[in-house]
């Protein structure tokens, strides 16, 4: 019996062990869903207009 509840006990630790690793990445900005989404959304329109800009400078140069 002693060996079964060993394996219960290392299940509960490691179940433990994910948890706690899977917040710490999430909430790591502090930041809520939607505010998440807007900031990633600037990005990628920031990322946009730089590639477009980038894009017209490489077809003036040919």
């Amino acid at each position: 019996m002693t060996r079964g509840n060993q394996r219960e006990l290392a299940r509960q630790k490691n179940a433990k062990k994910q948890g706690d690793q899977s917040k710490g990445k999430r909430n790591e900005d502090g930041l809520s869903a939607a505010a998440r989404k807007l900031r990633d959304a600037e990005i990628m329109q920031q990322k946009q207009k730089k590639s477009t800009e980038g894009g017209k400078a490489n077809d003036k140069s040919k």
